[in-house]
């Protein structure tokens, strides 16, 4: 997780371990929906040029498919600028734009997304962005959206973990802590987002110099799944 040194650092005490990694960030996953529904709003907004746009519009949802975001953004630009209010090329560039690392544009275009649509289905991304940037007012605001939509366990997950990481930012380790503390009991059948919350709260419990809970909640991750990002590098240091 990104962020400024913990209460440990920063204090007279030499930090026991490495300097902890970044968490997972949020997946720029596609709005759940039917596979023709962006291309059907492109299709009305386009009139006349709606087989040439959907065309464009599945060459850059490939592109995006295959890792090629250069190539979908591109594609999409083009498209946004043509067609401002569709929803789903909006959404799409957002994503393409955040895997770029380009966090003020794919601010803006999930943004536009929102608006068009109320939906908080990328709420997560759209606030790490925002984190990025340093907008924690922003930060907050989505999260307590987000938290008050409640639209998926999994979803709600991912903004606490990226909400936690702002705070950490500004230096409320604690106050993190206590923010994934919340859900992160253990679970016998964990999804991916369990795992996820674990790893980032045990990288918040290192940071904070609490290296027994983090090694404890990194094991947790092993058990489950080995190959979990560094968690293997993460407990030989903690060893």
């Amino acid at each position: 997780m990104r962020g400024s040194a913990s209460d440990a650092a920063r204090s007279d005490a030499k930090p026991r371990t490495r300097r902890a990694s970044p968490a997972p960030k949020p997946a720029p996953r596609r709005r759940r929906q039917r596979r023709t529904e962006a291309g059907d709003e492109l299709a009305r907004l386009a009139g006349r040029d709606a087989k040439r746009a959907q065309t464009t519009l599945d060459r850059a949802a490939e592109a995006f498919n295959e890792g090629r975001e250069r190539d979908a953004a591109r594609d999409l630009r083009a498209l946004r600028d043509a067609y401002p209010d569709a929803a789903g090329v909006r959404e799409l560039l957002g994503l393409a734009d955040y895997r770029l690392g380009h966090f003020t544009a794919a601010a803006k275009e999930l943004e536009a997304f929102v608006e068009l649509t109320g939906s908080v289905e990328q709420h997560p991304v759209l606030m790490d962005c925002m984190r990025a940037q340093r907008r924690y007012r922003d930060v907050d605001s989505l999260w307590h959206e987000l938290s008050e939509a409640s639209p998926s366990a999994a979803l709600v997950a991912e903004g606490r973990i990226v909400a936690a990481g702002a705070l950490a930012d500004q230096g409320h380790i604690s106050d993190a802590i206590s923010l994934l503390e919340r859900k992160a009991a253990d679970s016998a059948r964990p999804q991916s987002h369990h795992l996820r919350l674990w790893y980032a709260l045990g990288d918040l419990y290192e940071r904070a110099g609490d290296l027994p809970r983090a090694r404890d909640l990194f094991l947790r991750i092993k058990k489950r799944e080995p190959d979990f990002v560094d968690v293997a590098e993460r407990l030989s240091t903690l060893a």
